[in-house]
């Protein structure tokens, strides 16, 4: 059984070991599943903040550079009158363009080293010579310059294909300063001559490939996404380490378990057996009832009966007998014929008390009252008798018995703390033990209150009056045998 259970905890526990594993492996596919989404997330925010970033700073350079030109080179010129200034700059013309002119021209000369990048200016009022490419060529010049228009203050971008590749378009509103207001009013070519300022007189878009940016940085995500899968790897084999000493551990324990377990059991078995034959060594001495009442911890045991009826037997002729054989064949006989009683007290439902030497006491009606303890004791003299008998033809000896019985009140209780006794005081014990004491060998001698019981159902045999010390004189009767059509105990 012990087997069947250890290999039924041992699958549990491989079982749940399994499952374990299963339940991380998952966790760890699940995380690696979340880690590279969030990885394909946070490389588009990356990639686009970056180049939001980058397109900025080109814008504010640029928009710097034109301001820088227009102070402190177009400004002197101007007011010397030292050269010309066209907003229709050509430079084989010995002219300087005007700063609008100017950073279209940057913006061409940037596109034409570098394809992939677009610096453009343009507006829904171009001047007649850029009405072809001044304007908005596509859906994101469109919506830059509707948006814009009418938030000045906000970017537009997105990211989409540019000449076939990724690219990043931004834009931002072109506002017109004090100095250009009066040149776009006046000039005879100006599309429009209600300019105010701040106004929004064209968009400045930057297209930046994302190429090399979208290379670093998944680049770097990459080895993010590595370091993250080695740390993790790292973790389940040492959590799945842990596991495993855990339940060897655990496997040792319970089998530290199981042998202390086993040695329990063997002290409980031990002290089962040792507490039953301390129970049968105590109901050997005491009455049931009464060895139970010491097991529940009562100290002090006494109870007073109004009727029992109690018997004195000695046997005459052992002491001679004594002296004619050994110690251990004297033992030998006393036990046999005591055993012989002892079966006939536990066949009537009667009390052993005591034995004194060769002497038996034995008590009926108690602990547990009864009301033919009379006749039970009666039935028990005669018995003893033919036990007697028996033992005198088996081992030719010529023993014979002498028994008293008296009926009356009686205390009965435990006397002792390390020898429990369990034993009667009264007058009707004094009585009984007169009744044998002065008793006839061979005979039943009882008194007065017990043939009063006993009379219709027994044989008796009126003794007469005899003196009875410490009682006076006393009538007493022999129990010569039974009236069968009486008896039934």
């Amino acid at each position: 059984m012990r087997q069947l259970i250890s290999r039924s905890r041992a699958a549990i526990s491989q079982l749940i070991y399994k499952r374990i594993l299963l339940a991380l492996t998952i966790l760890f596919c699940v995380g690696v599943g979340v880690a590279m989404a969030n990885m394909s997330r946070l490389s588009s925010t990356l990639i686009e903040s970056q180049a939001l970033q980058n397109a900025t700073l080109y814008a504010q350079a640029i928009k710097e550079a034109r301001t820088l030109y227009s102070s402190d080179v177009v400004n002197p010129l101007n007011t010397a009158k030292a050269i010309n200034f066209t907003h229709d700059y050509n430079p084989t013309k010995v002219t300087i363009p005007v700063p609008a002119a100017f950073l279209i021209e940057v913006g061409q000369n940037i596109t034409n080293k570098n394809p992939e990048v677009s610096l453009r200016l343009y507006s829904d009022y171009p001047f007649p010579w850029r009405r072809g490419e001044g304007g908005a060529r596509d859906d994101f010049e469109r919506q830059a310059i509707t948006y814009l228009t009418q938030n000045p203050t906000q970017k537009f971008f997105r990211r989409e294909d540019y000449r076939g590749k990724p690219a990043f378009r931004y834009a931002e509103a072109d506002i017109l300063s004090s100095s250009c207001v009066n040149c776009h009013n006046t000039h005879p070519d100006s599309p429009k001559t209600d300019w105010k300022l701040g106004d929004v007189r064209g968009i400045l878009e930057i297209t930046q490939p994302l190429g090399t940016i979208t290379q670093n940085t998944q680049s770097e995500l990459k080895n993010l996404f590595l370091l993250l899968v080695g740390l993790s790897t790292l973790g389940v084999t040492g959590l799945t380490l842990s596991i495993s000493r855990l339940r060897q551990n655990a496997k040792q324990l319970e089998q530290r378990v199981w042998e202390r377990t086993a040695q329990l059991q063997e002290t409980n078995v031990e002290l089962v057996k040792e507490q039953e034959k301390s129970d049968r060594l105590l109901l050997n001495i005491l009455p049931e009832s009464i060895a139970a009442k010491l097991k529940d911890g009562q100290s002090s045991i006494a109870d007073g009966f109004a009727e029992v009826t109690i018997l004195f037997a000695d046997i005459v002729g052992f002491t001679v007998l004594s002296s004619q054989i050994s110690p251990e064949e004297l033992l030998d006989f006393l036990n046999e014929i005591f055993s012989a009683f002892d079966c006939l007290t536990e066949k009537y439902g009667l009390e052993k008390i005591k034995t004194i030497g060769d002497a038996y006491m034995v008590v009926g009606g108690l602990p547990n009252p009864s009301t033919n303890h009379a006749e039970s004791i009666a039935e028990m003299a005669l018995d003893m008798q033919e036990e007697l008998a028996k033992f005198n033809a088996k081992h030719h000896a010529g023993m014979n018995i002498r028994i008293g019985i008296n009926t009356g009140p009686a205390i009965a209780g435990v006397i002792g703390t390390k020898k429990f006794i369990y034993d009667l005081w009264g007058d009707a014990v004094n009585t009984a033990s007169r009744m044998e004491s002065h008793g006839i060998a061979g005979a039943i001698q009882v008194t007065q209150s017990t043939y009063d019981i006993l009379r219709n159902k027994y044989l008796f045999e009126y003794r007469g009056m005899i003196h009875i010390k410490g009682k006076g004189d006393m009538n007493t009767y022999l129990l010569a045998g039974r009236l069968v059509s009486a008896v039934s105990v």
